[in-house]
């Protein structure tokens, strides 16, 4: 199966992104609901800055999204493309297994001959 360049890009921002532990442990946070960058340096101990910093790569990359209540600027986490990435996650251990299923079953015809 091929997939559009457009898309491959897109792929590897958002993976690139998830390659950071820091923006694992936000995207995680962010599946108990919206947070402030502030509220979600808390636990790191960096900076709001730094913080800042990871949430701009996953705001680019479509993993979060920010909006503007006042004075707040709550994040909270893109789920239909976290199922896009979980989706193309699913397709390529679709493929994978149906692999080895074929050669599960090339070996065992190789095997049964073996024994004849």
């Amino acid at each position: 199966m091929s997939v559009a360049p457009e898309v491959e890009v897109d792929l590897d921002a958002a993976f690139a992104a998830l390659g950071d532990r820091t923006r694992r442990a936000i995207i995680s946070r962010l599946t108990q609901g919206e947070a402030t960058v502030g509220e979600l340096a808390e636990p790191f101990g960096l900076t709001h800055q730094a913080i800042s910093r990871h949430v701009g790569i996953l705001r680019r990359c479509g993993l979060i999204q920010q909006r503007v209540d006042g004075q707040r600027r709550p994040c909270r986490l893109d789920v239909e493309r976290m199922q896009e990435l979980a989706g193309w996650i699913t397709e390529q251990q679709r493929q994978w297994q149906s692999r080895l299923d074929s050669l599960e079953d090339h070996l065992a015809s190789i095997q049964k001959e073996r024994t004849r």
